[in-house]
């Protein structure tokens, strides 16, 4: 994304700013929660609409794959034809979505609902960034994206809470008409209080084919760890979908280091901070999403807890994250990014074996907290390292691929985990959280060997 003009803090500036930050970091906080708030929610889903484990997994890739999919071409709309467009665009469009998910009688209408909720995020959440970006300056730009940071990481704590009280309460289809309410009052009170702005002086065009080949590459690459599940890691089909995969994936590559308006700019993935980023980050959500998916299905359907239970045994894994996040943050100048980083996917890995060797649901919410604290120090540790050593001007569009990367974790983290879990989930075995648990405990430890090959020793 281009680097975008601001507004002066001082007499120019916008009245209404802190206003219209609180406005956009509840629709980015709304996004957020989207996924935690579900997932508390699948048992129930899955029993109501009849939907087997493959489809339940979509309810949650669905809407990280568009999300993640789409969020490169959603900045770049948002750089071509304005901000405040988008934001309001972005608004109606997952309103209308949530409303399509929460009157959902059927799978298909339901995972439409979802794909047209992740759309929606990635036209709202670059474009929200950028109005804060535009509408700061200086000082107050730096105390407003702090305020943005604080609501994204306290959606997990929110998503867990909220989708317990709901499901619980009103019933499952709350988690998804509480949206409706909420993106319309903003869709108002955003069209008021924003100012008219002058087209965009950016010019270009936006790369279609190139966000629909990233897009059904990783939708095949889901589709295929779903499906391995019940048929196979090595059936054909399987290694069918993977190596097509793969394919697009390097007919992407190609097309982004030859376009003239390119979505990404692969040569950033090149350098060694921006790679070990995304890895961290993609990682992380992973691992964030597999302990949410295998702990809701062991909660509720082989435990017995109802969601509001559910959703409060879930509540140091939140409180988890947010505090080792504020404690690596602190950390960060000190300790440094390698040490932060491997500390991380250690004790990650550690919290994910518990439960894998430890029956019983306290060893599972013990260990999942201290995941949650691993996970907490790898998004900060992600963002700083794929960050803090390039050129400001090219700032957005490395913030854009961390962003995308993250999207993606949390697809492929319920594909893996839903297909070696596939036997707990349907109800048939309990064995099959053992070796989720155990999964996301080898991805950690596999991302940690990856880790100190990236991260030079002399990286702070």
């Amino acid at each position: 994304m281009t680097q975008l003009a601001s507004a002066p803090a001082g007499s120019g500036a916008l009245p209404h700013r802190w206003r219209i930050l609180w406005m956009v970091g509840i629709a980015q906080l709304m996004l957020i929660l989207d996924v935690t708030v579900v997932a508390i929610a699948l048992p129930h889903v899955g029993t109501d609409l009849g939907l087997a484990r493959e489809t339940l997994t979509w309810v949650v890739s669905g809407y990280t794959l568009a999300f993640g999919g789409l969020l490169l071409l959603g900045g770049r709309a948002a750089d071509l034809f304005g901000a405040k467009r988008l934001v309001l665009i972005g608004l109606g469009l997952f309103a209308a979505a949530s409303l399509t998910a929460g009157l959902a009688v059927s799978g298909p209408m339901l995972l439409a609902g979802r794909v047209g909720q992740g759309v929606a995020a990635a036209i709202l959440s670059p474009a929200a960034l950028s109005l804060v970006v535009t509408i700061f300056d200086g000082e107050e730009r730096n105390k407003a994206l702090g305020i943005w940071s604080a609501l994204g990481g306290s959606g997990a704590a929110l998503g867990v809470l909220l989708g317990g009280l709901l499901t619980a309460g009103p019933g499952w289809p709350w988690v998804f008409f509480i949206n409706v309410p909420v993106g319309v009052i903003l869709l108002v009170l955003l069209r008021q209080q924003l100012p008219a702005r002058p087209r965009p002086a950016t010019r270009g065009r936006l790369d279609l084919i190139g966000a629909a080949l990233v897009t059904v590459a990783t939708g095949a690459l889901i589709f295929a760890l779903i499906r391995a599940g019940d048929h196979g890691w090595v059936t054909p089909t399987t290694i069918g979908l993977i190596v097509a995969s793969a394919v697009l994936y390097v007919i992407f590559t190609v097309r982004q280091l030859r376009t003239p308006s390119p979505l990404m700019d692969i040569r950033l993935l090149v350098r060694r901070p921006v790679a070990t980023g995304t890895l961290l980050i993609m990682v992380a959500t992973a691992l964030m999403i597999m302990v949410f998916f295998l702990g809701t299905f062991y909660l509720q359907d082989y435990s017995g807890f109802n969601p509001l239970i559910t959703g409060l045994l879930f509540l140091p894994v939140a409180l988890a994250t947010m505090a080792s996040a504020q404690l690596t943050g602190r950390l960060l100048g000190r300790a440094g990014t390698r040490t932060l980083g491997l500390t991380g996917l250690l004790v990650a890995a550690a919290g994910m074996a518990l439960p894998a060797f430890v029956p019983g649901t306290v060893a599972l919410v013990i260990g999942v907290a201290v995941a949650a604290a691993g996970t907490g120090t790898l998004f900060v540790v992600a963002s700083a390292t794929a960050l803090g050593q390039v050129e400001p001007e090219q700032a957005g569009l490395a913030s854009g691929i961390v962003s995308t990367f993250h999207e993606f974790g949390a697809s492929l983290g319920a594909a893996v985990v839903s297909s070696m879990a596939a036997a707990s989930i349907a109800g048939t075995s309990a064995d099959g959280f053992g070796r989720g648990f155990l999964t996301g405990a080898i991805v950690a430890v596999v991302a940690a060997g990856a880790f100190l090959l990236l991260t030079p020793r002399k990286v702070a």
